[in-house]
């Protein structure tokens, strides 16, 4: 891959991150889920873009959750992560969330968490 294209995708990617968290930011006052995903792991946080704090994070790389994820595949572990970081915003007051992807496909990884956010009591 020459540089160009690199910057290229890098561009893309950007664009992709940043149209959806505009339109969310614009239709709503809720505060967003957001998911990052890597190769290897994916974390979440529930996020108040009103005070530009963090609410709730979890993540499939911290210490407390390394017995629960222990033997899962990944698509296993973004199902804990998704009813924990739910469980972890039920605890700081937040019903329903604006479900930000980033720039990652929602299938796979990603719809596992979602949905299982949803079941833990997460609305959006």
């Amino acid at each position: 891959m020459t540089k160009a294209q690199s910057n290229l995708k890098t561009k893309r990617r950007r664009r992709r991150t940043l149209g959806g968290r505009s339109r969310q930011r614009l239709g709503t006052d809720r505060p967003r889920l957001s998911v990052h995903r890597t190769l290897k792991h994916i974390s979440a946080q529930v996020i108040d873009d009103g005070e530009g704090r963090t609410l709730a994070a979890v993540s499939s790389t911290s210490k407390a959750l390394a017995d629960s994820l222990n033997g899962k595949n990944k698509t296993e572990c973004a199902t804990v992560i998704g009813a924990e970081i739910a469980r972890l915003a039920k605890e700081a007051g937040v019903e329903t969330v604006a479900f930000d992807r980033g720039y990652s496909k929602y299938h796979g990884r990603v719809k596992a968490l979602a949905e299982a956010a949803r079941e833990g009591g997460l609305q959006f």
